[in-house]
């Protein structure tokens, strides 16, 4: 979850920090252009006068005409409040957007602007990530009143990419868990660790190496979806079992910081999620060692990632209802079109 802000910036708007007697705003990478190319923009040293240069600024972006006018006010006010990686992606597509459709009036955009844009696109699936950007972005406009409807909401029918099938089997499951560790403490014995808790609870990546010691309660273990966190605020409490119990002791038992306040920690006694870019890069380095001797000392020979873990969580449980729990989702229609892999047994006739 995301790191609690200083008491002397509580209640002050997203990415804005008081610092050395002065308010300042955090830019979100990629619009430094936009405040003067500084990472970190002065606002003023009284809150009227940081308020006023911050609706200064922003009154450039209401004068919006163009996809290019429409993009910055879109990356100014929606992007800071997505998740550090969810910007850092969006930032990119928005810059891939403003290449090819940037000049365009927003009056321009319709329905055969988008399918020419996909259609001269070589990378398809960028594409459409793209798009969604593109057709969140007139979300908005409509929002703010810029316009009276969506030009192509609804009236665009593009082929999604097909969902994942890999389903992990049970024997592949106690291959890892029967992979060998070179030591005592360290990177196999929290993979390890990590991959029962997963199959458990069906935690996203983020949410799981973000765990702290104080989520571990009486009564289970207490978790906020970090993708619900800024939206519905519901958090879950996962009841303990033996072997719950079990995989989080080993996880504890792994960390080579006994001390350290995650359930699962770097050397330093940090979390491996950064707050900065939301990225976890030394994890991403230890389950890619553990998959290479996996793939080399083992029966298992297909590769599989941590989502085709959450998968199997999804695809294990005995009802769509559990499964969509465990998952965290909203609709059901998305946990069973995704996330329910198992291969459907079908009595022959005869």
């Amino acid at each position: 979850m995301p790191r609690p802000r200083n008491p002397e910036n509580k209640g002050l708007p997203l990415r804005w920090r008081l610092k050395n007697g002065a308010y300042f705003y955090q830019v979100p990478r990629g619009l430094e252009a936009m405040w003067d190319g500084k990472k970190e923009f002065r606002l003023g040293k009284s809150l009227p006068e940081a308020y006023k240069v911050w609706a200064d600024r922003l009154a450039h972006t209401e004068n919006t005409k163009t996809v290019a006018d429409l993009l910055d006010r879109y990356s100014l006010q929606v992007v800071p409040t997505k998740a550090k990686t969810t910007q850092s992606s969006n930032q990119i597509c928005i810059k891939r957007l403003r290449a090819v459709l940037g000049t365009a009036p927003i009056t321009a955009i319709r329905p055969q602007t988008v399918y020419q844009y996909i259609d001269k696109r070589s990378a398809k699936i960028s594409a459409r990530r793209e798009i969604e950007i593109l057709s969140h972005a007139f979300t908005k406009a409509v929002e703010w009143g810029i316009i009276d409807r969506h030009p192509f909401k609804g009236e665009v029918r593009l082929s999604g990419e097909k969902p994942r099938t890999r389903y992990v089997e049970d024997w592949e499951i106690v291959e890892c868990l029967a992979l060998e560790p070179r030591r005592t403490h360290g990177s196999v014995l929290a993979v390890q660790a990590y991959i029962r808790i997963k199959l458990i609870t069906g935690l996203r990546r983020g949410d799981l190496l973000r765990l702290s010691m104080s989520d571990l309660k009486e009564d289970g273990i207490h978790v906020t979806p970090s993708k619900t966190a800024s939206s519905t605020g519901k958090s879950i409490i996962l009841t303990w079992t033996e072997e719950l119990r079990a995989a989080v002791e080993m996880a504890k038992f792994a960390r080579p910081v006994r001390i350290a306040p995650w359930v699962f920690c770097n050397r330093d006694g940090e979390c491996y999620v950064s707050e900065k870019t939301g990225r976890a890069g030394g994890w991403d380095t230890m389950w890619r060692n553990f998959m290479e001797r996996l793939l080399k000392e083992t029966k298992v020979k297909q590769r599989f990632n941590e989502h085709d873990l959450r998968a199997k969580c999804a695809s294990d449980a005995e009802t769509l209802a559990h499964a969509q729990a465990l998952m965290a989702h909203a609709d059901s229609r998305l946990t069973e079109r995704v996330y329910r892999r198992k291969p459907q047994v079908v009595q022959p006739l005869r």
